[in-house]
């Protein structure tokens, strides 16, 4: 079915695919009891999902999932469609963007871990098919963003050709072609910047030193062992239900449902992931522990420079190997942001993997587009992280 939309949306929506890159809490299991200050806290933590849900512009549906060892909340506002007015839940499947990032370098970490792969490795070793000016990249600058590739999703032909037709089926292992010709944006390793490209680059060494898919590799070290079990990486723009819907909002505009507008093989390793956030919470756990790879492979994830997710996420930012140090005002989390259309995502984990959270809305969110909304969003992220460490 063609998606309507007005001239004011079109333009909108153009801009987001460019940039590609109503309820209560509901505990699980049972709440504490009343008067509890657990209870006190996510009341609060409901009040402020209530009100970013009735933002004009803001998100149609926020789910977000809180985890202290055993015991889980759910807190929920909105719906997951505005057509049936179902409720949003976390078992409800999503786009996870750029969260994605994470779970390739959960793949590569592990293939360091097994001597399969090394930090150092370069892509003039593991991948002597790219460009020669971009040979002396290492596997550890792509990781945290110092590698200076340029970024495909940045080609202004990448970007006609999306632009054109949303679902369009690229060969993700040729995405790094459109930017074939373009210099390194800075010597490797000076500088922090995040790009699209780098993701890409990693999958593909892993796929070089295994001789495997990297969708293969993905259940084989991630999936499976964490237990994801409604977690894929497609290639085209379906989705299973049940799923959120995501929504391009405007303050005076009705909501567009864009959930199905892109097909992921234009973003792959970069952010193609379908998943939930129940599964992502499972991953998060494990992944920001330590739990798929060897302790001396997470002191070299650990090492911090200056650098933001994208959108950036609670309190101050700092960029480690394929996770991002949250400081917060209540403690420190570590994890993973992500936006495209329709949807953005937090997923976070304390460095022992015990107290964790997700935070999942239907509205794309993000500095160049919603920076306002994007103030708001992180306040109450950071309110789900005070929520989760003063959990008793």
């Amino acid at each position: 079915m063609p998606l309507r939309y007005s001239p004011r949306l079109r333009l909108r929506l153009a801009t987001l695919l460019v940039a590609v890159s109503i309820g209560s809490g509901v505990p699980y299991p049972a709440a504490a009891g009343p008067g509890d200050a657990n209870t006190d806290r996510l009341g609060r933590l409901q009040r402020q999902l209530d009100q970013l849900v009735a933002t004009p512009g803001g998100p149609p549906g926020v789910v977000v999932l809180l985890q202290n060892g055993d015991r889980r909340h759910v807190l929920r506002a909105g719906v997951a469609d505005l057509t049936t007015g179902r409720p949003i839940g976390p078992g409800d499947q999503t786009r996870i963007a750029s969260t994605a990032k994470a779970f390739s370098g959960a793949v590569a970490l592990h293939l360091v871990q097994r001597h399969a792969l090394g930090l150092d490795d370069t892509i003039g070793k593991r991948l002597p098919q790219l460009p020669r000016a971009w040979s002396r990249v290492t596997l550890r600058q792509l990781l945290q963003h110092t590698s200076g590739l340029p970024d495909y999703s940045r080609d202004p032909r990448f970007q006609r050709l999306i632009a054109a037709d949303p679902r369009r089926h690229f060969d993700s292992r040729r995405l790094l072609d459109f930017v074939r010709g373009v210099p390194l944006a800075f010597r490797p390793g000076t500088r922090y910047h995040y790009s699209n490209s780098d993701n890409i680059a990693v999958a593909l060494m892993a796929e070089a030193v295994t001789g495997r898919p990297y969708e293969a590799l993905l259940r084989e070290i991630v999936h499976r062992p964490l237990g994801l079990r409604r977690t894929s990486l497609p290639q085209g723009y379906e989705m299973a239900e049940p799923f959120m819907h995501g929504y391009a909002m405007d303050p005076v505009e009705p909501p567009v449902d864009v959930s199905e507008l892109i097909g992921a093989s234009g973003v792959w390793a970069s952010g193609g992931i379908l998943s939930t956030p129940r599964d992502m919470n499972r991953f998060v756990r494990g992944y920001a522990s330590g739990a798929l790879t060897s302790r001396a492979v997470l002191r070299e994830q650990r090492r911090w420079v200056e650098g933001a997710s994208e959108p950036a996420g609670p309190g101050r930012n700092s960029a480690g190997l394929a996770i991002f140090r949250y400081d917060t005002r209540c403690g420190v989390v570590l994890g993973h942001t992500g936006n495209t259309p329709g949807y953005t995502q937090l997923m976070a984990a304390t460095p022992d993997g015990r107290h964790s959270l997700t935070f999942s809305l239907t509205t794309q969110v993000n500095r160049t587009t919603t920076p306002d909304l994007l103030r708001k969003v992180r306040a109450v992220e950071e309110s789900a992280v005070c929520t989760l460490l003063r959990q008793k």
